[in-house]
């Protein structure tokens, strides 16, 4: 669906658009994301090759932290009003506009194909048949002077899928050395390759609950896994918490801070009069619910990627889980990965070209999703 200067009312009856002039070789893209775990936005500048296979290249790349105000604003905004989460959609892509501007200028990049975003996810609810990223409003596409592709997850929900994760078509199309891709951002979700088909989902929350109680303690995350390190074991919070009823659904399967505000943090804040211990289980339940996932072969190949990747307590014990081979890439693939990602997802998008796989969200069919504006 293309949108030129004013928003249209979805049906969701898409009939896919000839772009015989996108059809080329090279595309350069700016890819958007915004995760669960309010680290920041990150951007990147990516050119993209096709040549009976995709290859990229990040030429620029920057994480622009989220002030205070905006990662409280974004922590509350799940309970807001339909009014509220209106005006702050407005407000929020304004400044994500702003961002985006200021990425082209800084770095002065020129001839940019599309902007290709992700949004901010407010509420994930596909059981509801809901999900809701802000950020992708047609009014992003005038403010940048871009033409933009946004809104990737609605349309897959709307075909009954999950609307996530959407990562794996990525994964297929530029990391397919690997037998799995892990990603270990504001949750855990992995990617790999089984009869023929592309399978991915989530597996447990990491980042979204580490960062709020190492928050508690004064740090704005556990860097190394320090606070984590300084902990013991407790061992029926251990089992509690592997208890929880979602690890025993079969994907697709995917995860909202919606469930850690009802499942998962109920359970911690039994134990929040000590923290250390606290942040220590939960990154040996993270650990032990990951190498679960895995065939733990030790020539199976796993690609890390995402903030927790840092977290050296986290990989410790997740190596002695597990006896598949961990690669821990470069900075710029470890931070970027899902940019970079979701700017091919744009790419694929513009030649109406499959970018979510029915194998991995559940949907009726395969399709291409997200919504384009023009200038």
């Amino acid at each position: 669906m293309i949108i030129k200067g004013k928003v249209l009312v979805c049906n969701f009856q898409f009939s896919f658009i000839n772009f015989t002039n996108m059809k080329k070789a090279n595309y350069k893209i700016i890819g958007v994301m915004s995760g669960t775990s309010l680290d920041g936005i990150d951007l990147v500048y990516v050119n993209f090759d096709f040549k009976d296979s995709w290859s990229y290249k990040i030429t620029r790349s920057e994480t622009v932290p989220y002030p205070l105000n905006w990662q409280e604003t974004l922590a509350a905004a799940i309970n807001y009003s339909e009014e509220g989460l209106e005006e702050l959609n407005k407000k929020y892509t304004n400044f994500l506009a702003g961002i985006i501007s200021r990425f082209i200028e800084t770095h002065q990049i020129k001839n940019i194909d599309a902007v290709s975003s992700h949004g901010h996810t407010i509420k994930h609810e596909p059981e509801n048949k809901y999900t809701l990223q802000i950020g992708n409003l047609p009014e992003l596409a005038y403010l940048t002077g871009q033409t933009v592709i946004c809104d990737f997850r609605v349309q897959d929900v709307a075909l009954g899928g999950q609307g996530a994760p959407l990562v794996p078509v990525g994964d297929q199309l530029l990391f397919p050395e690997y037998r799995y891709c892990l990603n270990l951002g504001g949750f855990a979700n992995i990617s790999t390759e089984k009869n023929g088909q592309r399978l991915a989902y989530d597996i447990c929350a990491v980042n979204t609950v580490i960062n709020y109680y190492a928050q508690q303690l004064g740090k704005e995350f556990d860097e190394g896994g320090k606070l984590a390190g300084a902990g013991k074991l407790n061992k029926d919070l251990l089992k509690k918490l592997n208890n929880l009823s979602f690890y025993d659904q079969k994907p697709p399967k995917s995860l909202g801070i919606e469930w850690v505000k009802s499942a998962v943090f109920p359970i911690l804040e039994q134990y929040k009069g000590n923290l250390p211990d606290v942040l220590h289980t939960y990154g040996l339940h993270v650990a032990e619910q990951i190498s679960k996932t895995l065939d733990n072969q030790p020539d199976s190949k796993v690609l890390l990627t995402g903030g927790g990747t840092f977290n050296s307590f986290l990989i410790k014990h997740l190596r002695e889980s597990s006896k598949c081979h961990f690669t821990i890439p470069s900075q710029e693939i470890i931070n970027y990965k899902e940019a970079l990602i979701f700017g091919l997802l744009g790419v694929l998008k513009l030649r109406e070209e499959v970018n979510v796989l029915k194998s991995v969200t559940g949907a009726k069919n395969d399709h291409s999703s997200g919504v384009v504006y023009e200038i």
